[in-house]
């Protein structure tokens, strides 16, 4: 199990800011963000475009950027979206 948080138009689209997500050990990253899209529709047509996270998105494990294909090491994933500034 792994907590998934959740910012902005992610936790809008899934209508809370941190889900919870069962994966089996040793899952990848990827493999988690399937799954949560498996249990948030809405939420894989804001975050993938095709088989691809949109440009713009971050996702961390326990505050560390990394990879789809990264193992699960920890029990934070978070998905941080495009920042914009001035």
């Amino acid at each position: 199990m792994v907590d998934v948080r959740l910012f902005a138009d992610l936790a809008e689209a899934a209508g809370e800011r941190v889900v919870e997500v069962e994966v089996p050990a040793g899952a990848t990253v990827g493999a988690a963000l399937e799954r949560l899209c498996e249990e948030y529709p809405a939420v894989e047509n804001r975050l993938f475009d095709g088989d691809a996270i949109r440009r713009g998105y971050t996702v961390a494990v326990d505050g560390e950027t990394v990879e789809s294909s990264t193992a699960l090491a920890g029990d934070e994933l978070a998905v941080y979206p495009p920042v914009t500034g001035g």
